[in-house]
């Protein structure tokens, strides 16, 4: 996926710069090498751009592509983000082999998902399912799938359609059921900051719109002290000047739940997102989130 997404913005980026090199650095993350262990029990603090980043700030490498949902909301010092490309499929999708949907699914059917706020929010939505951790890439998923061991999986859209098994897809989830994870169908260009070529350079590819999206919801996350260990779930959509967003914090069982948006003008992304993230700890999520940290 990584390489498939770092050739998405090569070739963006070579249609704008024709006489510029781009060259392919490959540097394997943490998040890939521990593929046996739900995220949720090792920590998210940098898994997939830890790695990265440390190449970024040695000048081994110009600029890092990542999956928005996977980079921190506070990026180390000197590291800055200099683009976000047109989001494209936040949604989760369900697959199962029979073609069935989430609402038709049987009672006590087994579903298999990567993270704690599909979980969180599944069970909430469907208490009596089954639903367990699955690692490994899409593949492996979708292997797991097909010889039984689940009747059903949730993975993001975005990472089917990029490596072209969106036909897999038996249903894309309706984001009243299951807002995706903060970024998530977004691809991220960081660089260092102060590099003021590089900088240009990816700039030209920044889409304003979704990096609007993007900052309210890394605002928001960012306030909650969210990540990975922490069912948290946010949509942002603008349109025009005015842009909304959605946002969830629930218990790790589904149980307690909360769920708010709030709205106001592109230009404030950010303090819509903080704003948010108030009126859902107001709500109840501060202490959800406090008996999730206590455990932890």
């Amino acid at each position: 996926m990584a390489l498939k997404q770092t050739g998405i913005v090569i070739q963006a980026l070579e249609q704008q710069w024709p006489g510029y090199r781009f060259e392919v650095k490959r540097i394997k993350t943490t998040g890939d090498k521990i593929r046996d262990v739900a995220l949720a029990r090792i920590g998210d603090k940098g898994l997939f751009t830890k790695e990265l980043e440390i190449a970024l700030l040695e000048g081994k490498i110009d600029l890092a592509v990542h999956s928005m949902k996977d980079l921190p909301t506070l990026l180390p010092e000197g590291l800055v983000i200099g683009a976000v490309l047109a989001r494209e499929y936040p949604e989760d999708a369900l697959i199962s082999l029979s073609g069935t949907t989430l609402d038709s699914l049987p009672p006590g059917a087994r579903v298999g998902t990567s993270s704690l706020r599909r979980q969180a929010q599944l069970r909430h939505y469907r208490p009596d399912l089954q639903v367990s951790p699955v690692r490994g890439n899409v593949n492996t998923r979708l292997n797991r799938l097909k010889k039984g061991d689940f009747d059903a999986v949730v993975l993001a859209r975005a990472g089917l359609a990029r490596l072209g098994l969106q036909y897999h897809v038996t249903q894309l989830l309706p984001y009243e059921v299951c807002l995706p994870a903060v970024g998530q169908g977004a691809i991220g260009i960081e660089i260092r900051a102060g590099d003021r070529e590089i900088s240009r350079v990816v700039s030209v590819i920044n889409d304003e719109k979704s990096r609007a999206e993007i900052t309210a919801e890394r605002a928001f996350m960012r306030r909650l002290e969210g990540g990975c260990q922490v069912p948290i779930g946010a949509l942002a959509r603008a349109a025009g000047t005015e842009l909304t967003l959605a946002g969830v914090v629930a218990d790790v069982d589904g149980e307690r739940l909360f769920r708010a948006e709030e709205t106001g003008p592109v230009a404030e992304a950010e303090a819509v997102g903080v704003r948010l993230a108030e009126k859902l700890l107001a709500m109840g999520a501060a202490e959800i989130l406090r008996s999730i940290r206590e455990l932890s």
